[in-house]
């Protein structure tokens, strides 16, 4: 994995946002009905180039695929999880209705969802009837093939690839078939391990996403800051787990909150877990520090030491707000972080996807573009000064 050793690289975390072309083929095939598969794979062909393209463009240093063929961040495994099915009594519409979040500002959130509904409260759930194993192989091998394509004629310092954490898919689909949580969850961190290494044997960045490691305090009012960080402690084993074998350089590990605009003041503290974080054996790690709730955090890293050799990507700009971030916030923001665990351990990137879900529309594709462009200046702002 490359450092910052002669300026701050950039990158962002994964989801950026789908042509309205391609968003409607996936949202007509996400609800089941017919598509033409042709006409979607070269639509979807186009779609990663023009992302890649995009990107490079702007001056992002480590780029992807935007997540171009993907309903959603995490329920994209329903189709590449074998032993699931649906199910009537899965769970349905947002789990953030018992949330410590909706328990103090049940008038906002109420408020919002009929403002601006989000597509993950009609995502599907299913539920686990049977031995879980990776059948992805095929959806997979075009993602990676679409992306290496995009690559012809462009030179991004490195290329990741985000797939989904082994507890995200535990939560999203209940378990019907094996005897106890441990062995679900362990069921599903060796079927997600064909995924990753596929991902790292293609020679790119693994990223693993993972925002119910820090979610979940939010979705449990009823539980104690110890009981949350002995279920963060079992989630990193089931990870390490699923990541065995993989060159920890090869591995990016983000986590997020999971609400973009809110009040969020029951989001967990990183003090509380950066620790736990730390666990994971990934070469970096990327966190929200951009936000209001969330950027006074950088002061953390003066007491958690990070590892040696280990980086730090913490985002410089929010997807938690339309307001484009000023290049000199964004440089101060990284010399912030330089200055605490140094300069060539830091890639400056976003605090979470800007599309984590396909058809999100908090944040205007636009405002995504001069985002990113400001994250560019920003760090050569920042990398003027520090090098």
């Amino acid at each position: 994995m490359k450092r910052s050793t002669h300026r701050i690289l950039t990158t962002h975390a994964g989801s950026l946002p789908r042509p309205s072309d391609l968003l409607e083929l996936i949202q007509t095939r996400a609800a089941g009905r017919r598509v033409d598969d042709t006409a979607q794979d070269s639509r979807l062909r186009e779609a990663v180039g023009e992302i890649v393209r995009k990107q490079v463009e702007l001056g992002v240093d480590v780029v992807d695929d935007g997540e171009m063929s993907k309903p959603g961040f995490i329920h994209y495994v329903n189709e590449r999880l074998a032993g699931f099915e649906p199910s009537p009594d899965a769970p349905a519409g947002s789990t953030w209705a018992r949330s410590r979040e909706v328990q103090a500002f049940p008038e906002f959130y109420e408020w919002f969802g009929r403002a601006l509904p989000s597509p993950g409260s009609t995502a599907a759930h299913l539920a686990c009837t049977g031995p879980i194993a990776y059948k992805g192989h095929t959806l997979l091998q075009a993602d990676l093939a679409n992306l290496t394509a995009a690559l012809e004629g462009v030179s991004p310092a490195e290329v990741f690839v985000p797939a989904i954490s082994p507890s995200n898919v535990e939560e999203w689909n209940r378990n019907k078939f094996y005897k106890t949580p441990e062995e679900y969850l362990f069921a599903i961190a060796d079927a997600m391990r064909e995924e990753y290494r596929a991902i790292v044997d293609a020679g790119f960045l693994l990223q693993i996403d993972d925002p119910r490691l820090v979610t979940y305090w939010i979705l449990n009012p009823g539980m104690s800051l110890a009981q949350c960080r002995k279920w963060c402690d079992a989630r990193v084993e089931a990870l390490n787990h699923a990541l065995r074998g993989i060159p920890e350089d090869r591995v990016r590990f983000h986590t997020c909150y999971g609400i973009n605009m809110g009040p969020r003041v029951h989001d967990m503290e990183l003090k509380d877990v950066a620790d736990i974080i730390l666990k994971v054996r990934a070469g970096a790690y990327s966190l929200e520090a951009a936000n209001p709730r969330h950027e006074h955090e950088w002061r953390v890293w003066r007491d958690v030491k990070l590892p040696e050799g280990k980086i730090l990507i913490p985002g410089v700009i929010t997807q938690s707000s339309v307001l484009v971030e000023h290049p000199e916030l964004i440089a101060q923001r990284i010399e912030r972080f330089a200055g605490v665990v140094g300069r060539e351990n830091v890639i400056a990137g976003s605090d979470c996807g800007f599309a984590t879900f396909a058809g999100s529309m908090e944040i205007h594709p636009s405002i995504v573009w001069a985002k990113l462009g400001a994250l560019a200046e920003g760090a050569r702002i920042a990398s003027r000064r520090l090098f």
